[in-house]
């Protein structure tokens, strides 16, 4: 019997990015509105939905704010605070969630993949930097796909890349599980138990018929484990 294949979001599931994509977010609203912006602000319109892609959540915020700027201008400011000179940014501020030996433990019965909203450069920095060893396959990213989430066609590539494969899906925003649901493939959500609106997003998943919500990927292997016992 073929291996599960276990696909995995990069952002708030694979990498705490609260210091990076999401900082990245509030500098570039906050630069360009002067006023201030929150986490849970953004939060707000992630749980809302439609908003994966961070510069278009950046320049609607913006706009919501009252100011009128052009989207290019909004990407290169955001690009230069997240990437910084040639990787230096923020995107150094990213943490790796699974601790030593999970995934590697996973490894031993699923095989790993990725479907990021990323770009494949992005995606490649951080993974060379955090788990290079892994062998993430298929890694998808933001250039893969003309539609990104929450449309499936992201996850319809890996089903059809990989037409023989038990597929889950593991992400942490509504768009995650829209995505996943859309596709036909069991979701699995993450939200940290200090996720300031937990409660609201466990809400959302079971809306999107979540298979289980977890704190953090750690808990994973149990999981996958609980269901062949």
């Amino acid at each position: 019997m073929a291996r599960p294949l276990i696909v995995f979001d990069m952002d708030g599931v694979l990498v705490e990015v609260t210091e990076s994509y999401r900082e990245s977010i509030r500098r570039t609203v906050e630069h360009f509105t002067g006023k201030p912006v929150t986490f849970d602000d953004i939060q707000k319109y992630k749980n809302a939905g439609g908003w994966n892609n961070d510069w278009k959540l950046s320049h609607r915020m913006t706009a919501d704010l009252g100011v009128t700027v052009a989207y290019q201008d909004v990407i290169d400011l955001f690009q230069q605070l997240f990437l910084g000179d040639g990787g230096n940014g923020l995107i150094l501020r990213e943490k790796w969630i699974a601790k030593p030996g999970v995934l590697e433990s996973l490894l031993e019965k699923c095989d790993l993949g990725v479907y990021t909203g990323r770009p494949k450069y992005e995606a490649g920095l951080t993974l060379s930097r955090f788990a290079k060893e892994l062998p993430f396959d298929p890694l998808l990213t933001h250039d893969d796909v003309v539609r990104g989430k929450p449309h499936p066609e992201g996850l319809e590539k890996v089903k059809a890349m990989r037409p023989d494969r038990e597929i889950w899906y593991v992400g942490d925003t509504v768009d995650d599980a829209r995505c996943a649901r859309g596709a036909g493939v069991p979701f699995i959500g993450v939200a940290s138990q200090s996720h300031g609106t937990r409660a609201e997003l466990t809400e959302l998943f079971a809306a999107e018929n979540a298979a289980t919500v977890l704190d953090d990927i750690n808990q994973l292997e149990s999981f996958l484990a609980s269901r062949n016992s």
